[in-house]
């Protein structure tokens, strides 16, 4: 960890002293928004009866956060170009924490999810653009080391999330979980402020029939998958993908025309980029897919409690935060895309050893297949993550961190509605689903082989990306 603040003469990025501070910054952000997630999952039972409607209802509390921040992850990647990054993320940490303590002194649902919006603000505001800050922050030679960091803080926050939250619930009442964001957001905003450099603005327009398109294009689809997933009408669904795929059409379109364009398509022309964004999304699938699908097994068919199934589900989010940071700094000595393939097959392994489990078998026949599933994504995703970084110019790396936020909730979205699919159909056991989990990871291995012919130099990062 210590090679992470060195210095080498010729280094870009910050001075090892001061990516310290800096990269304190990206932590507590990012482990705020994570956590806040997994944390109020559990306590959704709770504040239903506390504000005293159903359970269907409480579910906003935590949809109303994904729709808002997945809608906008690429209107803000693109708004930090025109305020800087610095400025952005200081915002959304300052709007997180506002929100936060509005959530925490709510009476009504209806005050509750006018701030958990808020908060879904602030967080797509430091989700966006954290990946282009650390490519900002670390030397090139260390950005492989750096996504391993990443993968590390979220794979941390998803693994105490439910365990911090069960916690808190056993001791206070349910406002508290919102009220912890408060000190964490205020000690980020201040290091934020003297840590997180600053850089030159973009001079020009902003493109706002784009943003509006890319909101309305996000939103339907996520509130389609949404409805997808808790057994919605059939013509309610259909109306939004409608919704999703028309704006989409005329978002495209906007791209081509605008002279700021909230996307630059010239993103996809490179083709390592374009691979490593489809073999990331295939991987979310999966993931998401069976994370629901877990769940359902643990607590229906096989009776454990939640909290048991919450310890089942531990290894997978450790193993992360140990293969993770590994996986990272071999990236930047060996070819990622063998890495993230490797990874690939390690967690396809792990799936199809999920979705054999015997009903008769133990603990701890689940938890090394688990474990397994975790090991393998760690392998994958910090290597996947600098490839798709290191594809691009510094110039373009906001957009390509947004486009990587993006992807990884459309990714997890998709898997978590094909759950909710199966079982609307009822075909049959949820551990049969895993199956489809297995396919979309064996496409991303199809999809990252592929780009195995294009990885000539893979550890060096094109000239066109050293310079802004």
């Amino acid at each position: 960890m210590s090679k992470l603040f060195e210095t080498h003469p010729g280094d870009d990025g910050l001075p090892g002293p001061e990516r310290r501070l800096a990269v304190l910054v990206l932590v507590l952000g990012t482990l705020m928004a994570v956590i806040d997630t997994t944390m109020i999952n559990i306590a959704l039972p709770t504040i239903a009866k506390d504000l005293g409607v159903s359970a269907s209802r409480a579910v906003w509390v935590v949809s109303l956060f994904q729709v808002v921040c997945a809608a906008m992850l690429l209107l803000c990647a693109s708004l930090s170009e025109l305020v800087s990054r610095r400025w952005l993320y200081i915002a959304g940490l300052a709007v997180f924490t506002l929100a936060a303590l509005g959530s925490a002194l709510s009476t009504s649902l209806e005050m509750l999810l006018i701030f958990r919006a808020l908060q879904g603000m602030g967080a797509a505001a430091t989700l966006s653009i954290g990946p282009s800050l650390y490519r900002r922050i670390f030397p090139s030679r260390l950005l492989g080391a750096a996504m391993g960091l990443s993968a590390l803080v979220v794979a941390g926050g998803y693994a105490s999330g439910p365990t911090l939250g069960g916690a808190v619930l056993a001791m206070a009442d349910w406002p508290w979980l919102f009220a912890l964001n408060v000190p964490l957001g205020l000690v980020a905003l201040g290091v934020a402020l003297r840590a997180l450099p600053a850089e030159p603005r973009r001079r020009g327009g902003f493109d706002i029939s784009g943003a509006l398109w890319s909101a309305s294009m996000l939103a339907c689809f996520f509130l389609a998958m949404d409805s997808l997933g808790h057994g919605a009408a059939g013509w309610h669904v259909m109306v939004l993908v409608i919704g999703s795929v028309g704006s989409a059409w005329l978002f495209l379109r906007r791209q081509r025309r605008a002279s700021h364009p909230l996307l630059p398509l010239s993103l996809f022309h490179e083709r390592r980029f374009s691979l490593a964004v489809l073999v990331s999304g295939l991987a979310f699938v999966g993931q998401g897919l069976t994370f629901v699908a877990l769940s359902f097994l643990y607590q229906q068919e096989r009776g454990y409690s939640p909290l048991m199934t919450a310890w089942l589900f531990t290894p997978w989010p450790l193993t992360i935060m140990l293969a993770g940071p590994l996986a990272g700094r071999l990236a930047d000595r060996v070819n990622p895309t063998l890495l993230s393939t490797l990874g690939l097959v390690v967690l396809l392994c792990g799936l199809m050893s999920l979705s054999l489990l015997a009903s008769d078998s133990g603990i701890v026949d689940s938890l090394w297949r688990t474990a397994l599933c975790g090991l393998g994504f760690g392998l994958f995703q910090a290597p996947n993550n600098r490839e798709m970084m290191s594809r691009v110019s510094k110039a373009r790396s906001a957009n390509a961190s947004g486009v990587m936020s993006t992807v990884r909730t459309v990714g997890q979205s998709l898997g978590v509605a094909s759950m909710g699919v199966w079982l609307a159909a009822g075909l049959g056991s949820v551990q049969w689903s895993i199956w489809v989990a297995c396919v979309a990871c064996g496409l991303a291995i199809v999809a990252s082989l592929c780009r195995m012919t294009f990885s000539l130099s893979p550890t060096v990062i094109p000239p066109s990306s050293a310079s802004d």
